[in-house]
């Protein structure tokens, strides 16, 4: 009867490992209960045949569980499971040919503290020093970075 239990402990364990990977991911009762009941069997293991068989139970534990979550996740049904697509969209740059330090133009929204500009004929998204830019004001480029560039309203 032992040896029966030791076996459904482990086969419950590996049970509630598979669901806490594949069906409700994060830290739950299913992947908690799931190590307890793995835990339990080679505890008794231990405390009801002795060293040999308790590190022969461990080793079995140890080795059938990270290889059942792999070959579940290798597995046709595991491979609908998991995210497979690529995301191949890049972030829009400032074309640094176009715009230079100095050049003006006019804010096409209003900058709170960023919205778009338009420069040199280029609608970029820029970011203002701090303060809000009102709708349609002339703006004065500061700093190009990659993606967005630093304006101040122009004081006329």
């Amino acid at each position: 009867m032992t040896v029966f239990a030791i076996i459904l402990l482990i086969l419950l364990g590996l049970l509630l490992l598979l669901i806490e990977f594949a069906v409700i991911p994060g830290v739950t009762i299913a992947g908690i209960g799931g190590f307890v009941l793995l835990g339990i069997s080679v505890y008794i293991a231990f405390a009801e045949y002795g060293t040999g068989i308790g590190f022969l139970t461990l080793t079995f534990v140890l080795i059938a569980s990270p290889l059942l979550i792999f070959y579940f996740f290798k597995s046709k049904t595991g491979k609908k499971m998991v995210l497979d697509s690529l995301i191949d969209g890049k972030v829009e740059t400032v074309d640094a040919q176009k715009i230079q330090v100095g050049d003006t133009g006019k804010t096409i929204g209003r900058l709170a503290p960023s919205g778009k500009v338009k420069v040199s004929g280029e609608v970029v998204e820029a970011q203002s020093t701090g303060a809000f830019i009102d709708h349609n004001t002339e703006i004065k480029v500061l700093k190009i970075l990659t993606n967005k560039i630093i304006v101040e309203p122009v004081n006329k």
